[in-house]
């Protein structure tokens, strides 16, 4: 046993991988990059997209509590927070909405709310009490300055 294993090792030294091999290597690794990495950054401004929806949906809620309780919508933003501590809002009422945060504007009793998400695409939300919620997406603007087409069957 120990004559075959110094037989083995007095005899050609190890020989690596061909640099053809390597290439192979190297290629499959670049197509198995080049599927997942599209597949990854649509996922991710999917999960952006969803995120500002869902911002919209709770602030319309905090906006629904606050009616509840004093019969009357607000564009106060400290009255929502109260609500929804975690809600990201505009500062200023009616403005174009920045980064991640919502922006929102009451008509009488016509809530309209636009977030930005940070993929960039700016999402609206208006409810009417006298119709239904209705969606939109578009360009970025103050909410009650929208002139996208709001649509009943969600976000296109």
């Amino acid at each position: 046993m120990l004559h075959a294993v110094r037989r083995r090792c007095a005899g050609r030294p190890e020989q690596g991988f061909t640099l053809t091999e390597l290439m192979v290597v190297v290629l499959i690794i670049a197509i198995l990059i080049a599927i997942a990495v599209p597949t990854f950054l649509g996922a991710r401004r999917r999960a952006q997209d969803r995120r500002a929806q869902s911002d919209l949906r709770n602030t319309l809620t905090a906006e629904k509590v606050h009616y509840a309780d004093q019969h009357a919508y607000t564009q106060v933003k400290s009255d929502l927070t109260a609500i929804a501590p975690t809600l990201a809002l505009d500062d200023v009422a009616d403005s174009v909405p920045a980064g991640s945060s919502v922006a929102y504007t009451v008509n009488g009793e016509v809530v309209t709310l636009a977030a930005r998400s940070d993929s960039g695409t700016c999402f609206y939300l208006r409810d009417d009490p006298a119709g239904a919620t209705t969606y939109a997406r578009g360009a970025c603007e103050a909410p009650s300055a929208t002139t996208n087409p709001f649509s009943a069957d969600g976000w296109r």
